[in-house]
């Protein structure tokens, strides 16, 4: 099955941050039937960025596809580049801004629940 069609959201100041961010959900929350919380393709423009918030009952991976930013893992700064995966555990925060005046940042991001 080829899912062609995608909701597109953009959120100004998500989670706190700097200008806005672009969400291509690429499965709806039929298609994860509450194993993940989201499947998304996301893009932050340049100087923009995703706001520090931490995790509950689920954790969240980023695979970075293009570009460069900083990662907050718990507070602590890391360098991400294209080819980088990140991952905060449930239990811990994280956050992400693209550092480039020029190119976007841009990461998939599944959000993967927590067994009870």
């Amino acid at each position: 099955m080829i899912l062609s069609e995608h909701e597109i959201v953009r959120k100004e100041k998500a989670n706190g941050g700097k200008g806005h961010i672009i969400i291509e959900h690429l499965l709806n929350q039929d298609q994860l039937q509450n194993q993940c919380g989201m499947f998304a393709h996301v893009t932050l423009e340049p100087n923009c960025s995703l706001g520090y918030h931490e995790h509950h009952g689920n954790g969240e991976a980023y695979y970075i596809t293009k570009g460069t930013g900083i990662y907050s893992d718990n507070g602590n700064m890391v360098e991400v580049k294209a080819g980088d995966v990140v991952f905060c555990p449930d239990g811990e925060g994280h956050g992400i801004e693209n550092t480039s005046a020029t190119e976007n940042l841009e990461f998939t991001a599944l959000i993967v629940n927590t067994p009870k």
